[in-house]
């Protein structure tokens, strides 16, 4: 499989000891014989790959531009029209698949190093990232590649292989199993690993799995498995005192005075605060996310931006456009890797956040919200709403029954504040395909028209909806999702 070889190639560029690794075979247990030499491995322990590319393009926050100054590929076409993609490069839904894989073959190198040690207590906090790192790669392919976590159904529902060791042969065979035992071995790995994390282990925090993180990781997981308690515990450890108000992104009195460059170089920037962990991808995203054809536009950001929300205002979010329909939130910069100085062609990297204060604290809103805890959601949904909105006032900018039951038309106030909330989350994560798990959880439909006249509607059940296996995985003896 095509994991197996990124695998072995990230494992030669992490540890510099392999020299034709096709001509010899390669052990490199014999390697990792210090605390160093593991850690450098599990730099590679995370999903090398974006998956906004897809997610956004398949989540209701995108429409078709038409033609004119677009980007048009079929990495954001194919997800559009919820058909395959065929395309196996950098933001397809395959390239994400083969990174994850890769991520774990990583990790399980890493444990496997760790406990043919010596002193494998030494390497306690290497063993607790390369769990939860486990956990995650996981995490996101069952989400992504198998019907969403249901209660009722997971024990039945094809999962995803849920790789526990080194693959020792070029081919292996492996079994989906079910998407409750995937849920039940993330959970496992996450809980023997979290305690363990230790931030002095690390010389950039922000690109590991540091203890904000894996709580917030804990936290998204809980949600989906709809352990609501679990959730409220995990957010509240995300920061100490479960005070995540002023780690919250500075858009009223930073973001929303930068320019275009400045506001693209700082979001990804592992100083802010409320970026948790960070990666650094092989990703043309940076490029084109303002302009492939069929991304954020009119419709959509004067809902979400342009017009008075719930709370009477409007977001002070910065928003710019190039050419005639191209609307953009300023949020990545390309990072440039030429094959050498005098090159013309290289590799495009984007940095992206994959957990933020921001989630955290929508996750833990939502988590009460269920739990029956309304007065706590709407505190987090205020408290967000105060770094938001400019010259923003609690009399006149609270989030009142009154204003719920107008902007939403519901009597209810739970239900009220739960659209309020997704609302508030499609706002804020626009461009980083984290609409597509909203949409996944809560069951909602997605309506894509054409400029030519057709329209795909896919709606709860579609089949549609679960990211076809790759192909190639067959020959591992992992089933396809049924269409």
């Amino acid at each position: 499989m095509k994991k197996t070889t990124i695998y072995t190639l990230l494992c030669c560029a992490a540890l510099s000891g392999c020299e034709d690794y096709l001509a010899h075979p390669v052990d490199q247990r014999t390697q990792l014989n210090t605390v160093e030499k593991v850690g450098e491995l599990l730099t590679t322990a995370y999903p090398q790959a974006d998956y906004a590319t897809f997610t956004e393009a398949m989540s209701d926050l995108a429409l078709d531009k038409g033609f004119g100054q677009v980007v048009e590929d079929e990495v954001n076409q194919s997800p559009y029209l919820f058909q395959e993609v065929r395309d196996k490069e950098q933001g397809s839904p395959q390239y994400y698949w083969n990174a994850c894989y890769a991520a774990i073959a990583a990790a399980n190198q890493a444990l496997e190093a760790i406990r043919n040690a010596p002193n494998p207590t030494d390497y306690n906090a290497q063993r607790g990232e390369a769990l939860v790192a486990r956990a995650y790669a996981h995490f996101m392919l069952v989400t992504l590649f198998s019907k969403v976590y249901d209660p009722a159904t997971a024990a039945s529902d094809p999962g995803i292989p849920y790789v526990t060791v080194p693959e020792r042969v070029v081919l292996d065979q492996y079994e989906r199993k079910t998407v409750a035992y995937v849920y039940e071995q993330i959970e496992k790995d996450l809980n023997e690993g979290l305690p363990l994390i230790k931030n002095s282990a690390y010389r950039s925090p922000k690109y590991h799995f540091n203890t904000a993180a894996a709580q917030a990781f804990a936290a998204r997981f809980y949600l989906f498995k709809k352990d609501y308690q679990q959730v409220v515990s995990h957010a509240n450890q995300v920061f100490p005192g479960g005070d995540i108000g002023p780690n919250l992104r500075p858009w009223v009195s930073v973001y929303s005075n930068l320019s275009f460059l400045e506001g693209e170089a700082i979001y990804t920037q592992a100083t802010q605060s409320a970026n948790l962990l960070l990666v650094e991808a092989p990703s043309s995203w940076a490029r084109y996310y303002l302009r492939y054809r069929f991304g954020l536009t009119f419709p959509v950001a004067n809902y979400l931006f342009f017009s008075n929300n719930v709370t009477g205002a409007s977001w002070a979010y910065t928003l710019l456009s190039v050419g005639e329909n191209n609307i953009f939130v300023p949020k990545f910069r390309e990072h440039f890797v030429r094959e050498d100085i005098n090159a013309d062609i290289g590799i495009p990297y984007t940095i992206l956040p994959l957990f933020t204060a921001e989630e955290a604290l929508f996750n833990r809103a939502e988590a009460n919200l269920e739990l029956g805890n309304l007065e706590a959601a709407r505190a987090d949904l205020e408290l967000f709403a105060s770094a938001r909105i400019e010259n923003y006032n609690a009399r006149t900018h609270s989030i009142t029954n009154t204003k719920l039951r107008n902007f939403y038309g519901t009597n209810s106030v739970k239900a009220g504040l739960l659209a309020a909330l997704l609302d508030f989350k499609a706002a804020e994560f626009v461009h980083e395909g984290m609409r597509w798990f909203d949409i996944l959880r809560h069951g909602i439909t997605v309506v894509h028209p054409t400029v030519g006249g057709e329209v795909v509607e896919v709606p709860p059940g579609d089949l549609r909806r679960v990211l076809q296996i790759p192909q190639e995985a067959t020959l591992a003896g992992i089933e396809l999702n049924p269409r």
